[in-house]
């Protein structure tokens, strides 16, 4: 396992990835409002392959093993999956909101840890999970006080949904980071999502309008050099540390929907992301987690005895 250099230097590194991934997302709203979640999808993740690639190239393009194969084709569909539910559900909920109720994902991770690689959970983790859980129906409370219509309500259970199958894939990262590079990593997921996707393309796939094209192409570039950052910043600095770099993400989000969309955010929403932002803190005092939204892929390496995923 690599050392940590600059801690400092990771910790600035891991808040910029976390940055242009909340940038990704924005943009990703827009174009399945634009084009529906498919099409945004597909598109996207189609340019970030091309981004990937570059990045793999960049970094000597090593033949992965079959192991590391085999979880880039179990990531890229678990990912293809939650991506879908993710950018649906974003489509209908504010920004922030969306982001309050994927911050789940890391203590479902911790449990999912606990059930498939025999990780211990103490009396902390399944206390904070009661709190975070108080948390979403504090979001979902200011959800129905605002009369936002049942497409809002069906687009927090998708992004729910999401953070669940999101806790599954940091899961599966874990093992992933030891199997391959970032620069593999950015440029697997991306092709083999992609051609999950593509599976769906005779029926559903349509070719963007020409003023679309800028805004996928800056969602491919933001996405892959995410993954990029973040991958750096993993494998240079201790997981509990860089883990709240993830949380920015609210005020990234808050910030860019009330600009570029014009959404307010309620009280219940501030309510619910502080309860889940502590729980998750409260949690990491003694064992390290990593939280991110949905379509992030947060890498590093196998953690030591005590650190967490």
């Amino acid at each position: 396992m690599n050392r940590p250099l600059s801690p400092a230097l990771a910790f600035a590194v891991a808040a910029a990835g976390i940055g242009l991934f909340s940038i990704m997302d924005a943009f990703m709203k827009s174009l399945t409002l634009a084009l529906g979640v498919y099409n945004a999808l597909i598109w996207r993740t189609g340019v970030s392959a091309v981004f990937g690639f570059g990045a793999w190239a960049a970094t000597g393009r090593a033949r992965p093993t079959r192991r590391a194969m085999r979880l880039h084709v179990i990531r890229g569909a678990i990912t293809a999956a939650m991506a879908l539910l993710f950018f649906w559900g974003l489509a209908r909920v504010p920004m922030a909101q969306a982001i309050t109720l994927s911050y789940i994902a890391p203590l479902a991770a911790l449990l999912l840890g606990a059930l498939f690689l025999h990780e211990r959970v103490g009396a902390r983790v399944i206390g904070a999970s009661f709190a975070a859980f108080a948390g979403v129906l504090a979001v979902l409370a200011g959800e129905s006080r605002a009369s936002l219509g049942p497409e809002a309500l069906a687009g927090s259970a998708a992004v729910l949904a999401s953070a669940l199958l999101y806790a599954v894939n940091l899961v599966v990262a874990r093992m992933q980071s030891q199997a391959a590079g970032p620069g593999e990593i950015a440029f697997f997921q991306g092709m083999i999502v992609t051609a999950f996707l593509a599976l769906g393309a005779p029926w559903l796939l349509a070719v963007p309008e020409a003023a679309q094209w800028w805004k996928i192409l800056a969602g491919g570039l933001l996405a892959t050099a995410s993954l990029f950052l973040l991958g750096w910043a993993y494998a240079h600095g201790e997981t509990g540390y860089l883990a709240t770099t993830e949380y920015t993400s609210f005020v990234y989000a808050a910030t860019l929907g009330f600009l570029v969309f014009g959404e307010h955010l309620s009280p219940f929403t501030l309510a619910g992301a502080a309860i889940i932002i502590a729980s998750c803190l409260y949690a990491a005092r003694r064992r390290d987690i990593a939280a991110t939204g949905p379509d992030s892929a947060v890498l590093m390496p196998l953690p030591r005895k005590r650190t967490r995923r």
